[in-house]
């Protein structure tokens, strides 16, 4: 397997990248969030990868961080999770934006990435909270009520679902938050 690539920014599509190893260029699928971070073309980089086989298929997936590769392989893990799913994620948070969103219980934060729907957001709730120990609700912030409830209130305002997501999950809010404290913090994150 191989574990990450050090090379030339070789070129770049609407998801994915090449990189120039040696002669070789390997194509690795890549998250926004990823492709975002690369340098300029003809410029070195260092990608964690992962790859994926299949039967009919040899994949190989690219990450800026090894965070982002990890948050990627524990959510392959949960079933009804692919890699595509998984991407979709990655592109849509941060490691830690999306660890937040695990420990509050963000559910519907998960399930406003493209391809998961509300089932898949609670399966990936529950699969991986254990699977990657995480605290409890109460040391974590807001509680999953406030959070459910300033989300509806900032949708009412005409805020998207990738705004919102991102403006909740910039918010450091603390232990007894109420609704109208998250909604002015995202407010002002969102200002």
């Amino acid at each position: 397997m191989i574990g990450y690539l050090r090379g030339d920014v070789a070129g770049r599509g609407a998801d994915h990248c090449f990189i120039d190893v040696g002669g070789i260029g390997y194509r690795l699928t890549c998250s926004a969030t990823t492709l975002r971070s690369l340098p300029a073309d003809d410029k070195p980089a260092k990608l964690w990868t992962y790859t994926h086989v299949r039967e009919d298929a040899l994949a190989l997936f690219g990450f800026a961080t090894e965070a982002e590769q990890r948050t990627f392989e524990a959510l392959l893990t949960v079933s009804g999770v692919g890699p595509k799913v998984a991407l979709q994620v990655c592109s849509a948070f941060t490691p830690e934006q999306f660890r937040r969103a695990l420990v509050t219980g963000d559910a519907a934060g998960i399930a406003s990435v493209p391809g998961i729907g509300r089932k898949t957001a609670q399966r990936i709730l529950i699969d991986l909270k254990e699977k990657l120990d995480l605290p409890d609700l109460e040391i974590a912030g807001s509680s999953p009520d406030a959070l459910h409830k300033a989300r509806s209130a900032l949708e009412n305002l005409g805020y998207s679902s990738s705004e919102i997501r991102e403006a909740l999950s910039d918010l450091e809010a603390a232990d007894d938050s109420t609704v109208e404290d998250v909604v002015r913090g995202a407010l002002k994150v969102l200002a």
